[in-house]
């Protein structure tokens, strides 16, 4: 199996570490976090990085910010721009900081044929809406899904639908109705971690080894096996980072 999205450098010493994980893109939010997310790409064969500034680390964002997640993005183990997107559960970055951020990234990924991982909270109706007015023929990646209401939309506009933990939780019946849906070659599983653990392990810290009990339920709800499963996210991600 693979995990299409975590942050080591938050996660406990060891976190890339095997685990039996073929693949692991780990995600810089920030500068100082794109530096280390490189370093463990460079570090572990398994492991990938995607680049780029977080809503929530968006505050006076201008052209110069720019500049080190190109130069990140240059690296031969960086493969795709993100997270970027609105928080406005959060709101720790002024929202127009927030949408300059998020528009300049778009057009760095379309500028470099790289795909784009969004980060969206509370803030569905403007996240969509500059999607489709600047990522016409960008390859998106909705992580972390979790607007199951808009399911369709996302499908129409071939978004890729990334489900982490949350999905296995047990009142989380419409993200898991989606997760039944999402057509075969728009799915992908992640972790986040060390965020939203999954059910078997809620409540401690995640690690990207948990993408199994993510990726076991999605199976399951889908009607196939875990190896079917396995296989098509496999597939999913080769496609979409290229690596």
């Amino acid at each position: 199996m693979i995990d299409t999205h975590c942050h080591l450098e938050m996660c406990e010493d060891g976190a890339a570490d095997g685990h039996g994980l073929r693949r692991i893109a780990t995600v810089g939010i920030d500068d100082d976090a794109i530096e280390r997310a490189l370093a463990f790409a460079e570090a572990h064969e398994e492991v990938f990085a995607i680049v780029g500034r977080h809503p929530n680390s968006a505050t006076g964002f201008a052209e110069s910010d720019l500049a080190p997640i190109r130069r990140a993005a240059a690296h031969s183990r960086a493969v795709a721009i993100g997270e970027t997107g609105l928080d406005y559960y959060r709101d720790h970055a002024p929202r127009e900081d927030q949408q300059r951020a998020f528009e300049a990234q778009i057009a760095l990924a379309r500028e470099l044929a790289k795909p784009v991982v969004i980060h969206t909270r509370a803030a569905e109706d403007d996240t969509l809406a500059t999607l489709a007015e600047h990522a016409e023929g960008v390859a998106v990646v909705m992580h972390c899904f979790s607007m199951p209401d808009r399911l369709d939309e996302c499908v129409e506009r071939a978004y890729m639908c990334s489900f982490a933990g949350n999905v296995t939780y047990p009142k989380a019946t419409d993200l898991q109705e989606a997760a039944a849906r999402v057509p075969d070659e728009l799915l992908l599983v992640e972790t986040d971690a060390p965020f939203l653990a999954p059910q078997p392990v809620r409540g401690k810290p995640n690690a990207p080894a948990n993408v199994a009990h993510t990726a076991r339920r999605v199976a399951e709800l889908r009607g196939v096996s875990y190896e079917e499963l396995e296989q098509l996210v496999e597939r999913n991600a080769a496609r979409l980072f290229g690596w």
